[in-house]
């Protein structure tokens, strides 16, 4: 990931969820030559779900991947689910492709229970996710 990552970094301005929130969700975002990561901490919870995509919103370029790297996520609910697949539509709008790395515990039993574990890009690791968004991407010059 070091290779292809840039030393910009954006992190969310607020630690605590949106709404009045009592959940708390961390955003941090890395530019990578083939789009962008951002890891998730705490939380994805209907407090909270509407921060995430505001913030993934000001990231977001055209034909470029968005990776979520979940392993930090100890909590998500059926908003944070919906704002998931919100997130792949834009995405998919704007001619990228949506990749959901580390997921486990309860955020990959809501997935694998809803049944949409297998409608998205699901990856082991954010290396493994990586490499998916560099296949078929011009080498560098």
């Amino acid at each position: 990931m070091r290779s292809s990552s840039h030393p910009s970094t954006r992190r969310s301005p607020r630690a605590e969820g949106g709404r009045g929130s009592s959940s708390p969700l961390e955003l941090d975002s890395h530019e990578l030559i083939t789009g962008v990561l951002v890891t998730l901490s705490g939380e994805l919870d209907s407090t909270n779900d509407l921060d995430l995509e505001s913030f993934v919103d000001g990231l977001l370029r055209p034909n470029q991947a968005l990776i979520l790297d979940l392993g930090g996520l100890t909590f998500m609910d059926g908003r944070g689910l919906s704002a998931l697949l919100r997130l792949s539509g834009v995405v998919r709008r704007k001619g990228g492709a949506l990749h959901l790395a580390n997921v486990s515990d309860l955020p990959a039993r809501l997935l694998q229970l809803t049944g949409i574990w297998d409608a998205l890009n699901i990856h082991t690791s954010v290396e493994a996710a990586i490499a998916q968004t560099l296949h078929g991407y011009p080498a560098p010059s």
